[in-house]
């Protein structure tokens, strides 16, 4: 009888045994570092404040004229297919002005018979496009500098969100432009008011982006200015302006850089794609650049400007 009333607690104490084995013992399918979930949230917070620190740091200044070098590409892309296209600039305000003083000056003297005038007004209607040009770029500079006066202007997340919106203005015009497809004969409504009111606007981003680096000699949207400096320097004749300035250069810079966007936007101007490839390259282009300051390196103290 005792032998046969200690089986069971034999049994009982071997299967406990096993359990305690199985539980303790780690299996081949086992992780090699356990599940800790204090561990993990530990290390999200620590991602999430380098990301923040890193969004937060002020950028060198560094090399900075080659981004504005760059946006001189976009504003002759932009600026020369819009001009094919809508008639009127969307950079350089300018133009825009002596368009739009042409057409009011044909709607003083011949206010009825305007539509014969080379000028503008009546069916041609540059002259109101360049007025729209010229006001969304003012509002643009209004914005884009309060902006960047309410921050601190060289934060890599201000840097990141203006050229943000640049290239969401220009994506949304892209849009619209590539559902409606306009052409030089296009009527004057909000298919062509919107997207050329919005590239006009972000296009105020990049001037004001020239001050903010401290670099207003590449306003990166005029280059009347820069043929001035470039070729009234006391050293251009010899040569020697170009290697021993680094502004010389930079202005050299901006022309071609300028000149080579131009081309672009004429070639897609002209081509059955038309202005709406010229925009969807902008965009690609400024996207870019966002990238480009998410990677930039942080300010070291110097804040030097150099090329």
């Amino acid at each position: 009888m005792s032998s046969q009333s200690g089986q069971p607690y034999n049994l009982n104490v071997f299967f406990s045994f096993m359990l305690y084995v199985d539980m303790t013992h780690p299996r081949e399918t086992d992780p090699l570092l356990p599940h800790n979930s204090n561990y993990d949230s530990g290390n999200d917070g620590f991602k999430r404040l380098r990301l923040r620190h890193h969004l937060n740091a002020p950028l060198s200044t560094h090399h900075t004229d080659l981004i504005l070098l760059y946006c001189y590409i976009i504003t002759g892309l932009l600026d020369s297919s819009a001009v094919f296209i809508w008639g009127s600039f969307v950079s350089m305000q300018t133009g825009n002005t002596v368009y739009l003083g042409l057409g009011l000056a044909s709607q003083i003297s011949h206010p009825k018979h305007s539509s014969n005038s080379d000028a503008g007004g009546g069916n041609d209607d540059r002259w109101i496009k360049s007025g729209i040009s010229i006001a969304s770029f003012c509002l643009g500079s209004l914005i884009f500098g309060a902006f960047h006066r309410a921050f601190s202007p060289r934060k890599r997340w201000v840097l990141m969100a203006s050229f943000g919106l640049q290239t969401a203005c220009i994506t949304c015009a892209a849009t619209i432009v590539s559902l409606e497809k306009p052409s030089k004969t296009s009527a004057l409504t909000w298919r062509v008011i919107v997207p050329l009111a919005m590239v006009a606007f972000q296009s105020s981003g990049q001037a004001v982006i020239s001050r903010v680096l401290r670099l207003g000699g590449l306003s990166s949207v005029v280059l009347t200015s820069v043929y001035c400096d470039l070729f009234s320097h006391p050293d251009f004749v010899s040569g020697a302006a170009l290697r021993k300035d680094v502004e010389e250069r930079r202005r050299v810079g901006a022309v071609v850089c300028l000149l080579a966007g131009a081309v672009m936007g004429g070639l897609w101007a002209r081509s059955e794609v038309g202005l709406m490839g010229a925009l969807w390259t902008a965009v690609g282009l400024k996207s870019v650049i966002v990238l480009a300051w998410f990677a930039w390196r942080e300010d070291g103290g110097d804040g030097a400007v150099q090329a």
